[in-house]
């Protein structure tokens, strides 16, 4: 019960936090998520609501790391295990129980119905407490692929434009 209590004071001191973020001019601010012991950012104006990771039903024939469908707030939506999608994990896993896991569901102004699964929220982050990576011209990165940071303790974040994820071909084609 106590947990329950604690989960809520969590996501409604983040709700508050997110909001307050999305008044604030100027600043570019994110989500900040962990996958597979990653840190990821993911732009407030395009993510949509925080939900548990509740039931997620299976679809057969579908890529690895699309995890099912999930009912949220009413509306159908895809869910897909961001790490897998990411190649941080081999598949997505089975079992979506696991405590921290959650979903975050993408703006609906971005016209997909579809949410990412992510292990773990890490609370928001702004702009000007992060300094840019170099951007090493090795390797080519998808088009949803954004800024690399660091933030003050010197951990690395990617950045995910969730607008580009959205129309992203592959990201798309569930389809196995």
């Amino acid at each position: 019960m106590a947990n329950k209590e604690a989960l809520r004071e969590l996501q409604t001191r983040l709700a508050q936090r997110m909001q307050a973020a999305r008044s604030e001019p100027a600043v570019n601010a994110w989500l900040a998520v962990e996958c597979a012991g990653q840190g990821l950012l993911l732009p407030l104006e395009q993510a949509g609501e925080i939900f548990n990771a509740g039931r997620i039903m299976a679809v057969p024939h579908t890529q690895g790391w699309f995890a099912g469908v999930a009912n949220l707030r009413g509306g159908l939506h895809g869910v897909v295990d961001l790490a897998a999608f990411l190649g941080l994990r081999a598949r997505s896993p089975q079992d979506h129980g696991t405590e921290g896991v959650r979903l975050v569901a993408l703006n609906p102004l971005l016209g997909v119905n579809a949410a990412l699964l992510v292990d773990r929220l890490a609370g928001l982050r702004h702009e000007n407490e992060l300094s840019g990576q170099a951007d090493e011209a090795a390797a080519p990165r998808p088009a949803f692929a954004g800024s690399r940071w660091h933030d003050q303790a010197g951990r690395p974040w990617q950045e995910i434009k969730l607008a580009a994820l959205a129309a992203d071909v592959q990201f798309l084609a569930i389809a196995a």
